[in-house]
């Protein structure tokens, strides 16, 4: 292990446990990043030394036919995607790339951060989230003990809630070394259906309709007339685009999206775009390309009921300036505020409309320390939240203050 000024830099588990028992032994919490791609989420972390998981990086094994890849914590997770298309293969879930969203360069997210985060993108309709697709994980707890839960393929089921529990723990229950994932075979083609000039309310019923029909719609998505030139090089400026995915062998997508047309042919004009081009929407969408502005200005990520996402939008817009754009047929709403991130107005409306989960992933440093930015827990899931918090890490050692202010620092949630 290499230690610099406050900082450890491992390249083995072995040295991620020393570094983990020393920071205990000293009672020193440590801040655990990769990248540092997504390190802007959350509170601040109130840690003087660094637990940097860079070098721990590598793909360890990876078995095509079997659609096993395990690696370790810190690899890239651009390296991961681009060995799996060399095979026609991915993580089929898309795990979202925060970086340009919060001012970072693009393709620095590690594969242990995607487990950490429980990243997901617009095809999470379909394909679920990081936990979804997690087949194993080795790791070292807040006592510096090494453990492993799961295995390496999929009927093994051994530990493998254990392993579902570190996702979206950021970094608070353990330190990731390595983790196995489930990987399947990339689509052999895709079309994008650009529905024009639908209001948000006619946008969230037509892709209701869509993703209810026979047609294996695998993402929706909806862009307001403001937002949609931000996406894919400026390819859907001009109006609203709502926008339906459909995926498969050749054959079978251009019968679905037939299907699809008919299906809406009287909601107005439907662009067909397909190949690269769509890749690159979707990548826009997955990425939060619309808000990834260069600047601080708040941002919200809310999972909510589909059929009330618009109706919490307007309320919103009612009370303050926000602009807003919609995935998972309406169930994820992207949110920008001006300056104020709004959170009791933001909070109170979505607990009107069916309740949800609001994140802030993007706001000022001042911001992200006065506000919970991840949603708040009920008291029964935020007792047993703590209670998972003694058991992994009873001296708070790790990323102390991210999830919630250290003196309730075991009040831990859960991202979704």
């Amino acid at each position: 292990m290499s230690g610099l000024a406050n900082s450890f830099a491992p390249t083995t588990a072995d040295e991620v446990r020393s570094a983990v028992e020393w920071a205990l032994s000293h009672e020193s919490p440590l801040e655990i990043v990769g990248h540092g791609s997504k390190r802007s989420i959350g509170r601040p972390v109130q840690a003087a030394h660094r637990l940097d998981l860079s070098g721990l990086s590598g793909v360890t094994l990876y078995e095509p036919e079997e659609l096993v890849l395990s690696a370790r914590a810190g690899t890239p997770l651009a390296e991961i995607e681009a060995l799996l298309a060399e095979h026609g293969q991915q993580l089929a879930f898309e795990p979202m790339d925060y970086g340009p969203l919060l001012g970072q360069p693009a393709g620095r997210g590690t594969i242990g951060g995607v487990l950490a985060a429980n990243l997901s993108g617009p095809r999470r309709l379909k394909a679920g989230a990081a936990r979804d697709h997690i087949l194993g994980i080795s790791a070292v707890s807040g006592r510096a003990e090494a453990f492993k839960s799961g295995g390496r393929v999929v009927k093994n089921v051994t530990g493998y809630d254990l392993s579902k529990g570190m996702a979206g723990s950021w970094g608070t229950l353990a330190v990731l070394t390595d983790v196995t994932f489930k990987v399947l075979p990339a689509a052999e083609g895709e079309v994008t259906l650009a529905l024009r000039g639908l209001l948000d309310e006619d946008a969230t019923a037509a892709m209701a309709l869509a993703l209810g029909s026979s047609a294996e719609v695998s993402s929706a998505a909806h862009l307001p007339e403001n937002l949609s030139r931000t996406v894919a090089g400026g390819q859907l400026a001009g109006e609203a685009a709502t926008l339906l995915r459909v995926e498969g062998f050749g054959p079978s997508v251009a019968y679905r999206v037939e299907h699809v047309k008919r299906l809406l042919g009287k909601a107005g004009r439907i662009d067909e775009i397909a190949g690269d081009a769509s890749g690159a929407i979707w990548r826009g969408i997955r990425d939060c390309e619309p808000f990834a502005d260069g600047t601080e200005r708040p941002v919200w990520r809310i999972s909510m009921a589909p059929s009330e996402a618009h109706r919490m939008v307007l309320g919103l817009r009612m009370e303050a300036a926000a602009d807003a754009f919609y995935d998972w047929q309406g169930g994820l709403v992207w949110l920008r505020l001006e300056a104020d991130p709004e959170a009791p107005l933001v909070r109170h409306l979505v607990r009107k409309h069916g309740g949800g989960h609001a994140t802030l992933v993007r706001a000022g440093h001042a911001q992200r320390a006065a506000l919970p930015v991840f949603e708040p827990q009920p008291p029964a899931l935020a007792a047993l939240s703590a209670r998972l918090k003694r058991e992994f890490d009873p001296k708070c050692i790790l990323n102390p203050g991210r999830m919630a202010p250290v003196e309730r620092s075991a009040n831990l949630g859960v991202a979704g």
